[in-house]
């Protein structure tokens, strides 16, 4: 019932894993395809090893999670090989790996897709996070040229789907999803975190992140990710993979009524454990017999 096709590519349910969520290796990838996840996204990693940024890296706010990560990675050419460990018993479980990637410029962008995409079923573009700095993340989504140097230079190397991920701090999410899809992009997945934002310990003064400012994640953001997806659908007609705040069946089923055809869960680990990928395909299997539907029946209805 929830085999979903996508760049005819058949995913067993529309529930992934979101990057930079249980992505750091290839055994916490395999964690969550235990738990039911139908893909799973990897940790961005980028040509070059990255530290990242100091503790704390995330902190906890009313309705969600602050974090400022700072794109920590291994580099592609070792994390390739986490995804070679564990390639063979994915195929098994019938779990796709969504590989993402980074750069500061569509050049590194084209040698970390050429290092990704052997390994994985699926490309994904970071050019998203809003505090990796740099010339890094939400540097290149809100400039709709270098978005499509970015799509452009990986499709030109890249035999699998190329999806981009974008970030909602933008004036016109819908100009940013032509870009993107004018130059060649298979698929959208948004959004990424919210933000900047900021916390501040009042007995110290201090901003709580080690980077002071954060994106912000979480339920809090999950009306502006399903209007962020709505506006998108409204404008390309490619697969969108909704993001942002899901945590329960209702919520996946919202971002496909506003025409996402899948839904990437990350924060909503916190809430409700590694099993979260079972629980929300069994509440979106529950509604669709509920009210005899299928999920082709769902998809884009708020659109109409």
């Amino acid at each position: 019932m929830l085999k979903t096709k996508l760049w005819d590519i058949e995913f067993k349910n529309p529930v992934f894993l979101a990057a930079g969520v249980m992505g750091e290796t290839g055994s916490a990838l395999k964690r969550m395809a235990k738990n039911g996840a139908g893909a799973v996204c990897t940790k961005s990693v980028g040509i070059e090893k990255k530290p990242g940024h100091n503790n704390p890296t995330m902190v906890e706010v009313e309705g969600g999670f602050l974090n400022a990560m700072g794109l920590p990675n291994p580099g592609a050419d070792e994390y390739a090989g986490e995804i070679e460990r564990i390639k063979d018993e994915m195929k098994r479980m019938n779990v796709k790996i969504i590989g993402s990637i980074y750069g500061k410029n569509d050049i590194e962008f084209q040698k970390a897709a050429e290092i990704m995409a052997p390994h994985a079923d699926v490309l994904e573009l970071n050019i998203s996070c809003p505090h990796a700095g740099g010339g890094y993340g939400s540097s290149i989504g809100q400039d709709p040229c270098l978005c499509k140097n970015v799509v452009s230079a990986v499709k030109d190397v890249s035999d699998i789907p190329v999806i981009a991920k974008l970030t909602p701090n933008v004036t016109d999410i819908k100009e940013i999803a032509s870009a993107v899809v004018n130059s060649g992009a298979d698929g959208i997945v948004a959004i990424n975190t919210l933000g900047p934002g900021m916390v501040i310990d009042i007995e110290s003064g201090v901003p709580i992140l080690g980077n002071r400012v954060g994106g912000m994640s979480g339920k809090a953001i999950k009306p502006i990710a399903v209007k962020n997806v709505y506006d998108i659908c409204s404008a390309v007609d490619v697969p969108v993979i909704g993001v942002g705040g899901i945590t329960t069946g209702a919520d996946a089923i919202e971002f496909m009524m506003a025409g996402a055809s899948a839904v990437q869960v990350g924060t909503g680990v916190y809430y409700r454990g590694y099993d979260i990928f079972q629980k929300i395909n069994n509440e979106i299997e529950e509604y669709l017999l509920k009210k005899d539907l299928k999920m082709s029946d769902i998809i884009g209805i708020a659109q109409k």
